[in-house]
């Protein structure tokens, strides 16, 4: 481990098989504390590279436990965080409004980092149980469309480094890695990504990975599609730059979009948005995250064909059930 880490003081960077062996080395414990800790900090120093992140997946992926739904088409909608807006749950409820509209949903997430609450928290508020249990997930997805995979229950790997996380305070390349590392590697994904260069990074991992993706980066800053300016998306056809008048919908402003100051208010945020009391602004903002999300399953579609879908997902009802199903 000495030399892994001589070679990143002289600033050369890791292959692929480097990066995945170096990260299963500190779940194995072969990198004292003090060692981990630096080893992180190199990354605050400089960007990390294609191939080190690709091995860092390669290697949690490896040490994870697996979810085998046995080919059955789904897709995560999950942002990078780290935007620093607070918004409220949008990629959450969005998954929750493409579940209601028909399609299967496997959500990976974990307690909030840069917002009052994180999926995980507002789903634990609601009373959903969170599960590693094949049956249970597998049941849930079959009859309600879509089910939750709460991170800490599927990687035991980040255990031995979430202290080190703690204490040094800022985040590292560790937060980059959680929306890449679903544990039922599903077929399809929408990403939100926190900054231009954390987009290109993910375009050329999903590249190479061969699932259907898109990813949203908006260009004020949000790991989502805002709604407050131009947005930025990636996908396996390539690249383009939205406006929200291009999806029918209005410029929204930062405050529209408040998660509120505590969890008890961003769980009324979320249940108010599925039971139809959402402001305009909040419907019109999950509902385009949604209707992207099932643009990327079935992209021969319109893309305001998908988000109208989004929008009767809410109206009907069906999203609100789905949300009582699996928190019952």
């Amino acid at each position: 481990m000495k030399e892994v880490l001589q070679k990143l003081y002289v600033h050369k960077t890791l292959k692929r098989e480097e990066a995945k062996q170096a990260l299963i080395d500190i779940t194995n414990e072969k990198m004292n504390p003090a060692q981990i800790a630096s080893f992180m900090t190199v990354f605050l120093m400089r960007s990390i590279t294609i191939d080190e992140l690709m091995g860092f997946r390669d290697a949690l992926l490896e040490l994870c436990l697996p979810i085998d739904f046995n080919g059955v088409e789904s897709i995560d909608i999950v942002g990078t965080g780290g935007d620093g807006k607070n918004t409220f749950n949008i990629s959450t409820l969005s998954c929750f409004v493409v579940a209601g509209a028909g399609y299967k949903v496997t959500k990976h997430g974990n307690y909030g980092s840069s917002s009052v609450s994180g999926s995980s928290n507002t789903l634990e508020k609601l009373g959903y149980q969170f599960t590693n249990e094949i049956d249970v997930l597998k049941k849930q997805l079959d009859q309600f469309n879509i089910c939750f995979f709460h991170a800490p229950k599927f990687h035991p790997a980040m255990k031995s480094v979430a202290q080190i996380r703690k204490q040094l305070g800022v985040r590292t390349f560790f937060n980059l890695l959680g929306p890449l590392v679903n544990p039922c590697n599903p077929s399809h994904q929408l990403y939100g990504t926190s900054s231009l260069e954390i987009s290109r990074l993910y375009n050329y991992v999903m590249q190479d990975s061969k699932k259907k993706f898109s990813i949203v980066y908006a260009l004020d800053g949000y790991d989502e599609i805002s709604l407050t300016g131009k947005f930025d998306i990636k996908n396996n056809k390539g690249h383009n730059v939205l406006s929200p008048k291009d999806v029918n919908k209005k410029l929204l402003k930062p405050e529209q979009l408040n998660g509120g100051e505590s969890q008890e208010e961003a769980v009324k945020i979320f249940l108010n948005v599925l039971e139809g009391k959402g402001t305009r602004a909040q419907v019109d903002v999950v509902t385009t995250n949604a209707g992207m999300a099932i643009h990327t399953l079935k992209p021969e579609t319109n893309i305001l064909d998908c988000i109208k879908e989004a929008e009767e997902s809410i109206n009907n009802g069906n999203a609100l059930k789905v949300l009582k199903s699996i928190c019952n």
